[in-house]
């Protein structure tokens, strides 16, 4: 499996986390909004060049990880997130709306 960086941007009342796939340009997205004390999780978006190397599943494992270790709630606006938590019923703690 190629090696995936994810790093975060922003914060605040915004921010977005990234993925990189070693020997790639092309970058995975996931942008979130802040409501209260929650993130909206609004698009995940990973290029075509990098697809099918499970990035998408990256970016929303960090964007959980973080909500463990931050202590906020995910809404998941984007159709991907939402997917997720409901392959993932262990994260439904960390779910709102």
């Amino acid at each position: 499996m190629e090696q995936v960086t994810i790093t975060r941007h922003g914060g605040g009342a915004a921010g977005e986390y990234r993925a990189a796939v070693a020997g790639h340009s092309a970058v995975g997205r996931l942008t979130w909004v802040a409501r209260g004390t929650a993130r909206v999780a609004e698009h995940t978006v990973v290029p075509r060049a990098i697809g099918g190397r499970g990035v998408a599943a990256r970016l929303v494992e960090a964007l959980i990880a973080d909500a463990r270790e931050q202590g906020f709630k995910v809404v998941p606006a984007c159709s991907y997130v939402a997917a997720a938590f409901d392959r993932h019923p262990g994260w439904a703690d960390l779910r709102q709306g």
